[in-house]
């Protein structure tokens, strides 16, 4: 009796992130995938990301439920466009392609895809993005790279936020250094808050480097 093999949802997903980014290379867009726990500042790291990069940027947010992140992001005057996922823990690269014909990017140079906050399930889908990244953040511990070694060793950059609360703290930095190294030896971690502009610099530098 011949056995048939249903194809792998992931083929699938991977098929459409290829179309996704040979869409935004044409396009000429630096597309940015960004992942974290729910409460770490993804949001924010977008809205300061927004007035610090001055560029013409467009927003995808992902969330369970709710349009509240899409909302603050449409007080910048840039295209947004909200995915709810009904409960799914990740956003997939049809979603995002459907999304896309929601979205004006005629002058768009940064395209934003605020991830749902999950440190597991994203890290496994790609978007046809150009870079991902995770955002971690002080109060969330120094140990997250060591729990959650898929995310961290996926990922072109690392976002340690809310540094202005590190004297309060009981975080170890080079702990969650030698953790993030420990497993993706050579991406760039960025010490920022995004309630002060700490390190914002570096980070939107290095944004700025992608488009080259």
């Amino acid at each position: 009796m011949k056995i048939k093999v249903v194809k792998n949802v992931m083929d699938a997903n991977d098929q459409v992130a290829s179309d996704n980014r040979r869409f935004f290379e044409t396009s000429g867009i630096v597309t940015v995938n960004v992942m974290a726990s729910p409460g770490a500042g993804k949001t924010s790291l977008i809205l300061r990301t927004i007035d610090a990069l001055n560029m013409p940027v467009a927003v995808i947010e992902g969330d369970i439920a709710s349009t509240f992140d899409a909302e603050k992001v449409a007080e910048k005057k840039v295209p947004v466009v909200q995915i709810n996922t009904g409960g799914a823990c990740h956003l997939d690269a049809s979603q995002i392609k459907n999304a896309l014909g929601e979205l004006n990017l005629k002058t768009v140079k940064y395209l934003f895809i605020e991830n749902v906050g999950n440190l597991v399930c994203p890290a496994e889908f790609r978007l046809g993005e150009r870079a991902k990244i995770v955002v971690s953040s002080v109060p969330e511990g120094d140990d997250k790279p060591y729990k959650y070694p898929l995310m961290f060793s996926a990922v072109d950059a690392v976002i340690l936020n809310k540094m202005d609360i590190m004297p309060y703290i009981d975080f170890d930095i080079k702990r969650f250094r030698k953790g993030v190294q420990g497993i993706n030896r050579k991406v760039p971690i960025f010490e920022i808050s995004c309630k002060t502009g700490e390190g914002l610099d570096r980070w939107v530098d290095w944004l700025k480097g992608l488009a080259v």
